[in-house]
């Protein structure tokens, strides 16, 4: 049920929407920073990024992790004279079913709260939207009143809500067994399995597996047959989840969908394929990157799940905390040089590569990327695919784009030692090159690069820096709970102390995270320069631990440190940064 009503004033939201955004925002984030909730510095920054985009200075701000949803939502009530809505505003079932539906009200980021006789109350994540204020008083008929809602709250109402009535998985599947009750030889015959999958039941059975996966902030798609049964599984920050599937028999025409949507041969069956498909969830255009590879009962399926929007210039959104982005920077804007990311896969390398080509693009400069695959297209990079069935590989792309006067090379992976080899002459003959190698450290990745047979005064004349990463799960704000870590447990694991006590969180569970306590990812990393003292060490073919101990000596702070920061500040719990601390042996 709605609460007490809180007085409205609709007349300040009308003329903060007829007016410019700007000294709206200006406004906002004043309040915010005399509130004590947001860094000027780091306005700054979201001000700089914002330029670039259409965003609204909100959402950026949240996206960023540089303010609380609840802060700037609370802000945003007080700057407009509204109020904020809460999980108790929020209806028991859908209203106005008839008149607003359900992919407006999504992509508009709005609920109707209550359907009064003189006016429709709503709550909004932007009260400034126009567009929707309008398009709803238009439906209705009547004056529409909004409060200020939190996105994570809006869209776990949505769910609880909507996610029933607009077709789920189970009636779906009923509605096929129904249109599909006479073919029950389903797995041999490819023209009727082409027939299938082009059919209604099917591309609706597919495009609520992928709809479901996108609403769910998953990863990852994976579509597994067994002897008995099929599995679909969603990773969800980094953690496999399975979800209700469709039955067995549905597998052989479901997989072949998907194969068409990707553009992979339907026929065969016996070797892997790669593809990728391009789809619109909500309004927002995805890329899915398509692997099938023959099992014991079929062919496995997995769809990486990729969205371009939520790529952003901003380190911090990966986990860079203000004092360790600096030397990064640095390393970064240097012209010529190698700059390596490293870490198992899985571990965000690519993102972080994303990160820093967005911020190195500009008219000025000239970036190439040779990539197996490309995930991302990005405006103003010339993005290449290696081919290597046709002889185009790591190797013979460099040897092109060496010919193109590139000034920045993006190079997917350092594989072998003639990628490593090119990638270094590029680096010696004025470039900067960013690349990816798989080794569990900073340090080891100079090893690494040594038993691939680079000589010791390449890697020394070359490598400027080297970035270690892992991710761990974010807490959800919303639902974290804080703890005073006993004495004995800040003195084992050496806690940063800031007072006379170390407050820790936990998770809890809340509608927000659907139960999980946590909400996104973000990495913890290492970053060892190519210092004068790291370069001797190389030079005298040093074990990688004592590499490290050089580079903490200058300042460098481990992957583990880096999380006990973060566990600290509350982004993390203790528990996910031992987890992925201790699987990966530092």
């Amino acid at each position: 049920m709605l609460a007490s009503p809180v007085p409205l004033a609709t007349e300040t939201v009308m003329m903060a929407m007829g007016a410019d955004r700007k000294p709206f925002e200006r406004s906002l984030a004043a309040r915010l920073i005399e509130a004590g909730k947001l860094d000027a510095s780091a306005l700054d920054r979201v001000t700089r990024l914002q330029a670039s985009s259409e965003e609204r200075l909100e959402s950026l701000l949240i996206k960023l992790g540089l303010a609380g949803e609840r802060d700037v939502a609370e802000a945003l009530a007080r700057e407009l004279g509204l109020a904020v809505a809460t999980p108790a505003d929020f209806p028991d079932a859908p209203l106005l079913d008839g008149k607003l539906g359900q992919k407006f009200l999504k992509h508009a980021a709005v609920l109707p709260l209550a359907d009064a006789a003189d006016a429709l109350h709503v709550a909004m994540v932007d009260p400034l939207d126009g567009f929707a204020l309008r398009a709803m008083e238009m439906a209705c008929g009547k004056k529409v009143l909004p409060r200020v809602a939190l996105p994570s709250e809006l869209e776990a109402a949505h769910a609880r809500l909507y996610e029933a009535q607009q077709g789920a998985l189970a009636s779906l599947v009923d509605r096929a067994e129904a249109e599909l009750a006479g073919d029950e030889e389903l797995t041999e015959d490819v023209d009727r399995l082409r027939d299938l999958a082009s059919e209604g039941p099917i591309i609706r059975l597919v495009n609520q597996l992928i709809t479901r996966a996108v609403e769910s902030r998953a990863s990852d798609i994976h579509v597994e047959p067994f002897q008995n049964r099929l599995v679909v599984r969603y990773r969800i920050d980094g953690v496999l989840r399975e979800m209700p599937a469709p039955p067995l028999r549905f597998k052989p025409a479901i997989v072949s969908r998907i194969k068409i949507m990707a553009r992979l041969n339907i026929a065969e069956r016996r070797l892997p394929q790669d593809g990728r498909l391009r789809i619109a969830v909500q309004g927002r255009d995805f890329d899915l990157r398509v692997s099938t590879t023959p099992t014991l009962h079929g062919e496995s399926v997995v769809m990486r799940i990729l969205d371009r929007s939520s790529l952003v210039a901003d380190l911090g959104t990966l986990g860079f905390l203000e004092d360790a982005a600096a030397p990064f920077l640095e390393v970064l804007g240097r012209p010529q040089g190698i700059l390596l990311v490293t870490g198992p896969t899985g571990s965000g390398k690519t993102t972080t590569l994303y990160t820093c080509l967005q911020r190195l693009n500009s008219p000025e400069k000239k970036l190439f990327t040779v990539e197996d695959p490309i995930e991302y297209q990005l405006e103003g990079v010339n993005q290449i695919q290696v081919k290597p069935q046709i002889g185009l590989g790591f190797a013979q792309v460099l040897r092109s784009i060496l010919r193109q006067d590139p000034d920045i090379v993006m190079i997917g992976e350092m594989r072998d030692l003639e990628t490593a080899q090119i990638g270094i002459q590029a680096a010696l003959t004025g470039h900067l090159v960013l690349s990816t190698l798989h080794t569990n450290g900073a340090a080891a990745t100079v090893t690494r690069l040594l038993d691939m047979g680079v000589e010791d005064y390449l890697v020394t004349s070359t490598v400027t820096g080297i970035l270690a990463q892992r991710l761990v799960r974010k807490l959800c704000e919303r639902c974290r709970e804080p703890y005073v870590a006993l004495p004995e447990l800040v003195g084992q694991l050496r806690l940063p102390q800031s007072g006379a006590e170390t407050v820790l969180y936990r998770a809890r569970s809340c509608e927000a995270c659907r139960g999980s306590g946590y909400l996104g990812r973000v990495a913890v990393m290492e970053f060892l320069v190519m210092s004068d003292a790291v370069r001797r060490q190389v030079l005298r073919h040093a074990e990688a631990t004592d590499l490290h101990r050089t580079g903490a000596g200058e300042g460098m702070r481990s992957m583990y440190e880096d999380g006990l920061r973060k566990a600290v500040l509350g982004i993390t719990s203790l528990e996910e940064v031992l987890r992925v601390t201790r699987d990966a042996g530092l």
